[in-house]
C-alpha cells in the first residue's frame, strides 16, 4: 500500500489524538504511522518518518508554532496541518508564516477532516470557512499598495475571475469544479496559472488580493 498518504498526529490529549487516528486508519488512501505529545516528538517523528502530512495542535507542549517553523525547514516535503480549538487570527497568520499548508478547527467533522487532508496531500492550501472570513477582513486592509487589484486582475480572463471569485468564498478545487461544470483537474490548471498571474504563492494570498480587489472597486464605485 506504497499510494497511501502517511499521516503523524502529534496532541497532548490522548482521548483526541486516538479519536482522530481511528477516523483516519479506517480510510483506505490513508495510514497513520506514528503519534507523539510534544513539539520535541513532532520534530523526531518528522525527521524519523518523513511523513507527507503532519498534524499539530498549536497549544501542545513545546508550541506547535514552534515546532510548525522547525519542520518545515528541515523536512520541506512534510505538509504541516494545524488541528487546534485557536480561533484567534494571530495563530492563523503565524501558522501559514510558519509553514503550515491547512489551519483546521477542532470541531470539524471527520468526513470533512478526511477530505482536507486529501487536498492538502495533493497540493492545497486549506483554511477552515469560520475564519477565512474574518482573516480576510483583518488582512486585506493591511495589503501592500503594489498589489492593486487593476494592476494585477486585468489579466486574468473571465473563467479565471470565476475560479479567483470561487477562491475567496474558501471554496476547494473539487467545489469549484463542481459549480463551473469543470473537471478538478482543470481547476487545478487554471489556479496554477491565476497564482502566476498574480504573483502570489498560494490559494490564500489569491483569496487576500482578491478581497482587497472587490473592496478597492466597491470604493471606485461608491465615491461622488
Amino acid at each position: 500500500m506504497s499510494d497511501r498518504t502517511r499521516v503523524v498526529i502529534v496532541d497532548d490529549h490522548p482521548l483526541f489524538r486516538e479519536g482522530v487516528a481511528h477516523t483516519l486508519v479506517a480510510e483506505p488512501d490513508l495510514e497513520v504511522v506514528g503519534q507523539g505529545v510534544t513539539a520535541e516528538d513532532a520534530l523526531h517523528l518528522a525527521r524519523d518518518l518523513l511523513p507527507e502530512i503532519i498534524l499539530l495542535d498549536i497549544a501542545m507542549p513545546g508550541g506547535g508554532l514552534n515546532a510548525a517553523q522547525t519542520i518545515a525547514t528541515a523536512c520541506p516535503v512534510t505538509k504541516i496541518v494545524m488541528l487546534t480549538v485557536s480561533e484567534e487570527e494571530e495563530d492563523v497568520l503565524a501558522a501559514l508564516k510558519a509553514g503550515a499548508r491547512a489551519y483546521i478547527l477542532k470541531g470539524v467533522s471527520a468526513r470533512e477532516l478526511v477530505s482536507i487532508l486529501r487536498a492538502v496531500a495533493v497540493g492545497e492550501v486549506y483554511v477552515s470557512p469560520k475564519l477565512a472570513g474574518r482573516l480576510l477582513l483583518e488582512m486585506t486592509g493591511a495589503w501592500p499598495e503594489s498589489h492593486h487589484s487593476t494592476g494585477l486582475l486585468v489579466d486574468l480572463t473571465e473563467r479565471e475571475r470565476q475560479i479567483l471569485e470561487q477562491v475567496a468564498d474558501g471554496c476547494s478545487n473539487k467545489e469549484i469544479g463542481h459549480r463551473l461544470h469543470l473537471s478538478e483537474k482543470t481547476v487545478k490548471h487554471y489556479m496554477t496559472n491565476i497564482l502566476q498571474k498574480l504573483q502570489v504563492r498560494n490559494r490564500v494570498e489569491a483569496a487576500l488580493l482578491a478581497q482587497r480587489a472587490g473592496r478597492l472597486e466597491h470604493k471606485v464605485r461608491s465615491a461622488p
